[in-house]
């Protein structure tokens, strides 16, 4: 079975709709074959009837009469007709042997004449009346020496002499062909009757299921930071789930300013202390690096606590923030000559807060200055509801064997100059909870290109 709900109905509906055209493909043919073959019986039966009018009530045989009625009795080539009686058998000579479902006799609910009895002056009975009545004709079935299938009406009739065996037989193929005839405009109407049911179907499932892409799409939409709750004016057998849906966001926005206020508080609480020993130790070069460490550690830590995972989300415009970003760091490293450009469409956002977007981009587009020898390039590009943020320098770049390691936290590559490790760590760790990933590769020309994934927001002013 296909693994999605649309694949699965289509296989459903495909096996019962052919099911159900076989079925009604077998019942039309077998009731048009009981329509045939009855009126295949009428005409044996009349031709019985006229056989019958041509024996007297002594069993004798008007030959005469049947030679008059010839054209009637064999119609076609391959009927046949036989008489058998006290004088022997008269008919078709190449008539086949023959399977009666019934042995003949008198029609059903009918009882066999009683043997004739002498009255009571020991006088023989007299003969029964002339023109013995035809009584329930059955059917029967043959098959000639060459193989041909014949179908027979078969009766007996009581006479002086005893019973008189009628019997009438035509070609299957009497009821076969017109069978063959009909299919062909059957067949082709069961198959017009199939195309309208899978179309049927197949419109019956775009707009079933296009409630469960609406609502799809509304989950999407809050993953993305353009709806805060989805619509639960749904069917009701998607009502429940949209309720659901709505608790869980409510749930997730009341966990998030839970973890904002404590990651304010907490910043609130530490900010003073670290700066009062980072100016303590100004003069102690060893103990300030420490203090810096533990100052790039909170900073870490709380930009993990900020990130709404999973619960909506702000959008923010993607080139003001860059823009701004671009002009701070050009600013820190304008000693070294070092050039920014950024190549960025105006109109795209991406679902996260400005803060977080800064976290991100700032620590990336900080190390590549801090690495390049002459420039940094930005770059970005859209993959469906993702942008892809790509960050290059002419540096020296990082080793292969090396790139996984420079996204820990704390792991320094290069033990130069400032910096603490946290930078690559931190831009990963954002990016991975706002449902992206940082790549690292080697920019063309040498150096290192930064690229990270992040969630694409709604067009912003």
């Amino acid at each position: 079975m296909p693994r999605s709900i649309h694949g699965r109905m289509i296989v459903i509906s495909g096996t019962a709709i052919l099911a159900a055209l076989l079925i009604a493909g077998w019942a039309l043919t077998s009731a048009l074959e009981g329509i045939v073959t009855r009126g295949l019986d009428q005409r044996l039966d009349s031709e019985i009837a006229v056989l019958a009018a041509a024996i007297g009530p002594d069993g004798r045989v008007d030959r005469a009469r049947i030679a008059d009625r010839r054209g009637l009795l064999q119609p076609e080539p391959g009927w046949r007709w036989r008489i058998m009686g006290p004088d022997g058998t008269l008919g078709s000579g190449d008539f086949p042997p023959l399977v009666t479902p019934h042995p003949p006799g008198p029609g059903p609910g009918s009882s066999p004449d009683p043997a004739p009895h002498p009255d009571e002056a020991g006088r023989p009975p007299a003969p029964p009346p002339p023109g013995p009545a035809i009584q329930g004709p059955r059917p029967a079935e043959g098959r000639t020496e060459q193989g041909v299938r014949v179908h027979a009406r078969q009766i007996a009739i009581p006479s002086s002499r005893g019973l008189m065996t009628i019997t009438a037989a035509a070609p299957r193929a009497v009821v076969a062909q017109p069978i063959r005839a009909a299919l062909v405009p059957l067949l082709a109407m069961l198959a017009g009757l199939g195309v309208l049911l899978a179309a049927t179907s197949l419109i019956q499932l775009r707009l079933g299921l296009r409630p469960l892409r609406r609502l799809r799409d509304q989950v999407a939409a809050i993953r993305g930071g353009t709806l805060s709750q989805v619509d639960e004016d749904q069917p009701a057998e998607l009502r429940p789930l949209a309720v659901e849906l709505n608790a869980m966001a409510a749930d997730s926005e009341r966990a998030l300013a839970t973890a904002r206020a404590s990651a304010a508080n907490l910043a609130h609480a530490l900010k003073t202390p670290v700066a009062t020993l980072a100016l303590d130790l100004a003069g102690d070069p060893p103990r300030a690096a420490q203090v810096a460490r533990i100052d790039a550690t909170i900073r870490h830590h709380l930009a993990r606590a900020r990130v709404q995972n999973g619960a909506v989300r702000a959008a923010t415009a993607l080139a003001p923030a860059i823009h701004d970003l671009t002009h701070a760091i050009g600013r820190l490293h304008a000693d070294r000559g070092i050039a920014l450009s950024a190549d960025l469409p105006d109109d795209l956002a991406v679902a996260m807060d400005a803060q977080d977007l800064d976290e991100v981009a700032g620590n990336l587009i900080d190390n590549a200055a801090r690495h390049a020898r002459t420039r940094v390039m930005i770059a970005v590009r859209t993959e469906e509801r993702q942008i892809r943020l790509t960050v290059s320098d002419d540096g020296p770049g990082i080793a292969e064997a090396d790139r996984i390691r420079a996204t820990q936290a704390g792991a320094r590559l290069d033990e130069r100059g400032d910096g603490h490790g946290f930078g690559l760590s931190i831009a990963r760790e954002l990016a991975e909870l706002h449902g992206g990933r940082l790549l690292l590769d080697e920019a063309a020309g040498g150096g290192l290109a930064a690229t990270v994934l992040l969630p694409r927001a709604a067009r912003t002013a």
